[in-house]
């Protein structure tokens, strides 16, 4: 990271099917080795998949299982005199939003099922119904920020 000045903002496009930035940022997290038309396809198959299950709109249940994987509050290693201590934070918007994507994309690579497509679709609609490994791995990091609210004066 510079010392000099912060990292600028690189603009992101909206996705070509539902002209969402916060679907894109999924779909590029997904991407790996550049290969874009594979994480599309994998991503676009998961919400049809998820239109087939549910019977309604793909796209809303995906930011509702974001908002349910979205930690609001984290703990950071602060270290005073000698020991380091886990400190309580809030969870700044961008980085819930990064943490929610990265931890759902994580949690469906982890799953059972056959394909990635079904594995995203399941853990999407896990994640919707407030269950599934992604909300649990926020349940466990707001465990342990409370664990730790005895060091929350040391916050900087």
């Amino acid at each position: 990271m510079s010392r000099r000045h912060r990292a600028e903002r690189r603009e992101i496009n909206p996705d070509p099917k539902f002209n969402d930035l916060i679907l894109s940022k999924f779909m590029n997290s997904i991407m790996l080795d550049g290969k874009k038309s594979v994480a599309e396809r994998i991503v676009y198959g998961a919400l049809d998949c998820v239109e087939e299950k549910m019977k309604g709109e793909p796209l809303p249940l995906f930011h509702a299982a974001l908002q349910n994987i979205a930690p609001e509050i984290e703990v950071r290693s602060r270290r005073v005199g000698g020991a380091t201590y886990q400190v309580p934070v809030e969870v700044r918007a961008e980085r819930r939003q990064a943490l929610s994507i990265r931890w759902l994309i994580s949690a469906a690579r982890k799953r059972s099922e056959t394909t990635m497509v079904n594995r995203l679709s399941c853990e999407i609609m896990d994640a919707a119904n407030g269950r599934g490994s992604a909300v649990k791995k926020r349940e466990d990091t707001h465990r342990m920020a409370d664990a730790n609210k005895a060091f929350s004066h040391y916050r900087w």
